[in-house]
C-alpha cells in the first residue's frame, strides 16, 4: 500500500518529540544526572510544557527513548561500514575500536555511555545485541575461547567504559592508542594469541564518520 505523506499536524508532532530527545541527550550527557525538571526540559526542547505529556509519560521514559535512539543510530552505522567484514571476531574488534574513539569523534555520546555504562553493552537495544551476536559467532568459528558469553559482554563494557574515562579525565592520551590497547587486550582476554590479536587491532578503519545525532 503507498504511503501518504504526513499532515502538518503530524510533522508538528514529530518535531516536538525530537526536541525533546535532543534536549534529553544534551541535558544528560552535560550534566551526567538527569535530575531535572520537567519545565528545564521543555524550556531546552523550547516547546510548550503541556507538549511532554504528548510524547511521554514521564521523564525516565523520556530518557530511555533518548538513549535508546542514539545508541540504535550509532549501532546502525556500525552495521554498514562493517558489513562487508566476514570475520566475526574483526566485526566485533573493529566496533570496539569505533566505539572507543567516540571520546574524539562524538564526545557527547561518550559520556552518555559513561554516564550510564550499562546502556554501552547490556541494554536490550543499541549495540548490545549485535556485539553478543558477534562473541557468538567468533566462539563458534573458533576464533574466542570464553565459557559464557553474558560475562564476557560486562567485560566488554566495562573495558570500554574505563578506556573512555581514561581519555576524558587526560585530555594529554591519544585517543586511538588507548582504544586499540583496550581492543587487543579484550581479544587477548577472550584467547586470541598475541599475533592475531596485534593483526586485527592494526587493520585499517573503514572509512566514515559516526551518525550525526545532537549527542
Amino acid at each position: 500500500m503507498p504511503q501518504h505523506p504526513a499532515s502538518r499536524g503530524e510533522r508538528r508532532k514529530l518535531r516536538t518529540r525530537a526536541a525533546l530527545i535532543e534536549a534529553a541527550q544534551e541535558l544528560y550527557a552535560d550534566r551526567g544526572d538527569f535530575e531535572v525538571s520537567i519545565q528545564q526540559i521543555t524550556e531546552a526542547a523550547d516547546v510548550g510544557f503541556g507538549s511532554f505529556y504528548n510524547h511521554f509519560s514521564s521523564k525516565t521514559e523520556l530518557l530511555d527513548a533518548a538513549i535508546a535512539e542514539a545508541l540504535e543510530a550509532h549501532a546502525a552505522w556500525l552495521e554498514r561500514m562493517l558489513a562487508d567484514v566476514d570475520d566475526p571476531a574483526e566485526v566485533f574488534a573493529t566496533s570496539m575500536r569505533l566505539t572507543g574513539r567516540l571520546v574524539r569523534t562524538r564526545p557527547r555520546m561518550a559520556r552518555v555511555l559513561m554516564h550510564g555504562g550499562r546502556a554501552l553493552l547490556a541494554a536490550p537495544y543499541g549495540h548490545a545485541p549485535h556485539a553478543r551476536r558477534d562473541i557468538e559467532a567468533a566462539l563458534a568459528a573458533g576464533r574466542f575461547t570464553t565459557e559464557d558469553v553474558e560475562v564476557a559482554l560486562a567485560c566488554t563494557a566495562g573495558c570500554l567504559v574505563a578506556a573512555m574515562h581514561l581519555c576524558h579525565v587526560d585530555p594529554e592520551v591519544s585517543v586511538d592508542d588507548v582504544a586499540d590497547r583496550t581492543v587487543l587486550n579484550v581479544l587477548r582476554m577472550f584467547g586470541m594469541d598475541d599475533a592475531e590479536a596485534h593483526r586485527i587491532v592494526e587493520l585499517p578503519l573503514p572509512a566514515g564518520e559516526p551518525p550525526v545525532t545532537s549527542i
